[in-house]
């Protein structure tokens, strides 16, 4: 095929926190590289998912939920937005029918005056009436009179596959911008570290999700195991006894489901050691966030 029939392109999924961005970024790659839970601010990082054909490649951004910035490391999390916004080639904005709120007015104005073209995804239909997405269907159109608007569910695949190719058809014509067998931008280290995220989400409640980062120091891939040593980074001491537990009963039962999730991601056995180390608010400092890759 010519290559300059070949389409390339970056798709950006921005939207408030919870809305169902790394469902849908997942449901289209096919893959799981975003890790998705119920709790708000889940996605920290602007996570890369590459989807090809043997004419396109697709480059999606998951992004983090938009939000006020509360200290440092939300800030950092809101410029991989307004990255992703100023990249796209394509750019959706993902709602739920209940929403009507935009957490902030400055990012609105930016998503309306795009140029690229606008997608409104009316996310979680399984979950509404007919009148509601009715309702909704004619409030996003009243905000964004020039976007398409199209009502999906990710969680079930409701409308993926024809969104697909509305997507492929909106490319510009162009060479692939990766490799055409790389699934994403992140190293294997970085799975690591959100698997492991991933559960303690699941698993701890209240702040302790959003105090933690971690820091995967090896990952040495043999022809049958990889073995991984990581580490969970805290802000507290108080924060460093609830991850571990007991024991050590709780920290037992976040590698355990860890370990499950990336046997799967990686095809392989896992030998995984967690430690867990006090770095006393790293959430607002500007080193400590520039060695995890905020900056």
């Amino acid at each position: 095929m010519e290559s300059k029939k070949h389409k390339s392109g970056f798709v950006s999924i921005i939207g408030n926190p919870n809305v169902g961005k790394s469902t849908l970024m997942n449901a289209l790659v096919g893959r799981e590289l975003s890790i998705i839970t119920h709790k708000a601010q889940t996605t920290r990082h602007r996570i890369l998912g590459i989807i090809n054909g043997e004419d396109f490649q697709i480059v999606l951004s998951d992004t983090p939920g938009i939000i006020k910035p509360n200290y440092e490391m939300q800030t950092s999390m809101m410029n991989f937005v307004k990255e992703a916004l100023v990249d796209a080639d394509v750019l959706l904005y993902m709602v739920t029918a209940e929403e009507k709120e935009l957490k902030d007015e400055k990012f609105f104005e930016k998503i309306k005056n795009t140029k690229a073209p606008l997608y409104v995804l009316i996310n979680k239909i399984d979950q509404i009436s007919q009148e509601a997405l009715e309702n909704s269907v004619v409030y996003w159109k009243s905000l964004f009179p020039k976007a398409n608007i199209y009502p999906i569910s990710a969680l079930t695949g409701f409308y993926i596959p024809e969104l697909l190719n509305t997507l492929i058809s909106n490319l510009p014509i162009s060479p692939a911008y990766f490799p055409k067998e790389q699934l994403t931008d992140k190293p294997e280290r970085f799975f690591v570290n959100e698997a492991i995220r991933e559960e303690i989400l699941a698993r701890y409640s209240k702040e302790i999700p959003y105090s933690v980062e971690v820091i995967t120091e090896e990952f040495n891939e043999e022809p049958k195991i990889i073995k991984i040593r990581s580490v969970i980074l805290v802000e507290r001491e108080t924060q460093k006894g609830i991850i571990i537990g007991h024991k050590g009963s709780a920290l037992k039962r976040v590698g355990i489901g860890a370990r499950k999730s990336l046997q799967q991601f990686f095809g392989k056995k896992i030998h995984l050691e967690l430690y867990v180390k006090v770095s006393k608010n790293w959430r607002s400092s500007t080193h400590q966030l520039k060695r995890f890759g905020y900056k």
